[in-house]
């Protein structure tokens, strides 16, 4: 594991899979030969780099050229929902190679849950015939605040009995490798922005499901604020309205649209339950999306002023409900906020879906091990 974890010139120049021969990875590093060389020889033992064939000669032997091997470690990504458990295993590309989603309650507590997402993931390295010891590490995001510090969950309000529980310490008895935790908003951001809008400065990305928050891209890097409470933007006290939140404040925008929020309203359990009532046309479920739509884009049109953003990213279990929530969020966004902040904004539909947090916990894990 060494070569993932030191600043390699060599190594970093071969990320985008391009087969590079010793004679390019001098010229683009501006390292010595003699280090070069060094350099490959330390990467192919580690299985990082592989031989890839051979470049034209210009006179004599032909060069051999050498590519990044993504298959060489492995990365545990786990997507910790209110109901369900998802747990992914990818390779050092990002690319998913087996995964298991099981109905999980989060209420469950700490150990429970924990204890799932290390018999998934060994499940997971059994199914892929490979060892524990292959992992890079494990990526985790919980529905709850995070002390980006720590990985310790702070005051969630949906996760009983989370409070400062040392998740790291607990996955890391049971997993190798590093262990990463964020909330789950900031890791789908992360996951959005790294597959599909890589290129793309300032992105906000917004969860609607269970709860609701935001995850802010900024600058090209994702932004957690002092101490990684940026984005909640559920407990945000929403215009004229004095609803009970779960927090203790009153007036919430998760308290009156969320899903859950939206659920009780409508006499059903789940979010899926409230999509099937949208998706059948039912006029007063369709409403009640929009007008859930129209109230969390007031507090986004706050959020548009302060910072900006060119996408505004929509993912989370209600934004399945065809076009009412994403209506109601483009009606209140554009109607509140200045001309020139909206001038080339996009609201869309998250495009890594229900993959978004499975592959923002693997680039979280991804950007720690390849950050020079």
């Amino acid at each position: 594991m060494s070569a993932l974890g030191t600043a390699d010139a060599v190594l970093r120049l071969l990320l985008d899979g391009q087969p590079r021969t010793r004679a390019e990875l001098i010229e683009r590093s501006g390292l010595a030969r003699s280090t070069v060389t060094g350099r490959i020889e330390a990467l192919l033992a580690e299985g990082l780099v592989v031989p890839s064939g051979e470049a034209a000669s210009t006179g004599g032997r032909p060069p051999a050229r050498f590519r990044f091997n993504p298959t060489a470690r492995l990365v545990l990504a786990a997507d910790v929902g209110a109901t369900h458990l998802s747990v992914a295993l990818t390779d050092l590309a990002g690319q998913i190679l087996h995964r298991s989603t099981t109905p999980l309650k989060i209420a469950e507590g700490p150990e429970v849950v924990l204890a799932a997402v290390a018999r998934a993931g060994h499940a997971l390295l059994r199914e892929a015939q490979r060892s524990p010891d292959d992992l890079a590490g494990t990526g985790v995001g919980l529905p709850g605040p995070v002390e980006h510090s720590t990985g310790r969950p702070n005051h969630p309000p949906i996760m009983p009995g989370w409070d400062s529980y040392d998740v790291v310490g607990r996955l890391s008895q049971e997993l190798p490798g590093l262990v990463l935790v964020d909330n789950d908003v900031n890791i789908m951001a992360l996951g959005e922005h790294a597959t599909t809008y890589p290129d793309v400065e300032h992105l906000l990305f917004v969860k609607v499901a269970t709860g609701i928050g935001a995850g802010v891209i900024s600058g090209g890097r994702l932004h957690r604020g002092a101490q990684g409470a940026a984005g909640d933007i559920g407990h945000i006290q929403a215009p004229g309205h004095t609803e009970l939140c779960r927090c203790g404040n009153t007036g919430c925008l998760e308290a009156i649209a969320s899903a859950a929020a939206l659920a009780g309203k409508l006499g059903v359990e789940t979010s899926q339950d409230i999509v099937d009532l949208v998706r059948a046309g039912n006029t007063t479920a369709t409403t009640a999306v929009r007008q859930a739509g129209r109230e969390i884009g007031t507090v986004l049109a706050a959020a548009v002023s302060l910072l900006n953003p060119s996408v505004i990213v929509v993912g989370g279990s209600l934004s399945q409900a065809g076009d009412s929530l994403l209506a109601g969020l483009r009606e209140a966004i554009y109607a509140r906020s200045l001309p020139l902040a909206t001038t080339h904004l996009r609201v869309v539909r998250s495009q890594a879906g229900h993959d978004a947090a499975l592959l923002g916990a693997t680039t979280l894990v991804l950007n720690h091990t390849f950050t020079w």
